[in-house]
């Protein structure tokens, strides 16, 4: 991320127009490639902002030190500076995201207490089994004795597949596992960690985390 306090203008070219005139202003721009400007008031809100796919173009020469962001549609963001103040880039990495009443390592406890949730037959090896990359959240046995990795996410993404794919490379090299096969664990999966868990042999397990916890839903049930 990087962020930058500049003296600005910002004018908005698109479906309408807006301007910014002069002031003191945070301006944001993120790894996804969105850009927002905020003032020192309104909370989190942005008093402009461009959404991402869009393109930043620095000027130089004569117009150097005007901002030039273009989305897809061909709407247009200009941000004159007049005086930068603060200039600095970080890198914030992959956000783990908000932890709310279903966190991971209670998602983890639950699901090695009741193992054959995700088959008949399975068994727990052990928890946090440790690798040279990191602890796979579970390790266990399928009812034909095959060993399983089982990587646990509240929102299931393809940096999780990602993760639990170099778990497995890892596994494999042991001859006292080997073969080893993966699931992919979540209460929501995303389509497209789906896709790439599938295309790599991955299986994927929707968590339902209040049965996990044996509470049973209000819904009314025929049977």
């Amino acid at each position: 991320m990087r962020l930058v306090i500049a003296r600005c203008s910002v004018d908005y070219a698109g479906r309408l127009t807006a301007h910014l005139p002069s002031a003191p202003r945070l301006i944001l721009v993120k790894a996804d490639g969105s850009v927002s400007i905020h003032a020192d008031d309104r909370a989190y809100k942005p008093l402009n902002w461009m959404s991402p796919p869009c393109t930043l173009k620095e000027g130089t020469g004569e117009d150097e030190g005007v901002w030039t962001v273009i989305n897809k549609a061909g709407e247009k963001l200009i941000i004159t500076m007049e005086e930068v103040l603060h200039d600095s880039s970080h890198e914030l990495g992959v956000d783990p995201g908000l932890i709310k009443d279903g966190v991971e390592a209670h998602l983890q406890e639950l699901l090695a207490d009741r193992i054959e949730t995700l088959g008949d037959g399975y068994t727990l090896i052990r928890r946090e089994y440790p690798t040279a990359i990191g602890p796979v959240d579970i390790l266990c046995r399928d009812a034909d004795g095959g060993t399983v990795a089982v990587e646990i996410k509240r929102r299931g993404e393809i940096d999780g597949v990602e993760q639990l794919t170099r778990y497995l490379e890892l596994l494999n090299r042991d001859p006292r596992l080997a073969p080893v096969r993966g699931i992919f664990a979540a209460q929501e999966i995303k389509p497209q960690a789906r896709v790439l868990a599938t295309d790599r042999g991955i299986g994927c397990q929707v968590l339902d985390y209040d049965a996990l916890r044996g509470i049973e839903d209000d819904k009314l049930r025929l049977f």
